[in-house]
């Protein structure tokens, strides 16, 4: 086993739910294998997740940026909120909070990942992640330089909390960006260890 593995997995065993039914084993037994895992919020009420004070949750908005994130076996701990976080992200998120976990939010630089952007930022305090003026203008520079179609910016420009030279940079471009562009830089940071 290589070094980086053996740090990822023991990593990944403090990360892990606490306790020994079924549900902590299966956890545990899907992180060791680099394995997303789907919760409910029945699960959230019987599991108990204890991390240490100041564990950097990072959190996306697209599932395949978690496929990708398993498939190069990164170790650093990542939420999805399949597009606007629901109910269960909330009660994870807060659950993870109340144990001193510390947030960094990426999603789509459309008006509504915007959106879902602030709603996530300020409830938690979180910290951008990518999600800068700067970021989207490399990210939409470097998809059009690699031919990808460009995606049409609709709707009513939101004001990013955390960037406010990021609205008027998408409103400049007008081309939306989704997640999958810069899949390859949010896998790098998630692949660094903490």
């Amino acid at each position: 086993m290589t070094r980086h593995r053996r740090e990822a997995n023991e990593r990944l065993r403090e990360l892990c739910p606490q306790g020994e039914g079924w549900q902590e084993r299966g956890l545990r037994e899907r992180a060791k294998h680099h394995a997303e895992a789907h919760l409910t919020p029945r699960d959230l009420h019987t599991l108990r997740l204890q991390l240490p004070a100041g564990t950097l949750i990072h959190i996306c908005e697209n599932p395949r940026v978690v496929e990708a994130a398993a498939d190069a076996a990164c170790a650093q701990p990542l939420v999805c909120t399949s597009g606007s976080a629901a109910t269960v992200v909330f009660t994870l998120l807060d659950a993870l909070a109340t144990t001193g976990c510390r947030f960094a939010y990426h999603g789509d630089f459309d008006w509504p990942g915007i959106t879902v952007a602030n709603r996530v930022i300020r409830r938690y305090e979180a910290l951008s992640w990518r999600m800068g003026a700067a970021d989207y203008e490399h990210l939409a520079a470097r998809s059009q330089a690699e031919g990808i179609p460009q995606l049409a910016l609709e709707g009513r420009p939101v004001s990013a909390d955390w960037d406010p030279d990021l609205a008027p940079a998408m409103t400049a471009l007008g081309v939306a960006l989704h997640e999958e562009a810069t899949l390859d830089l949010l896998v790098a940071d998630l692949s660094r260890q903490a």
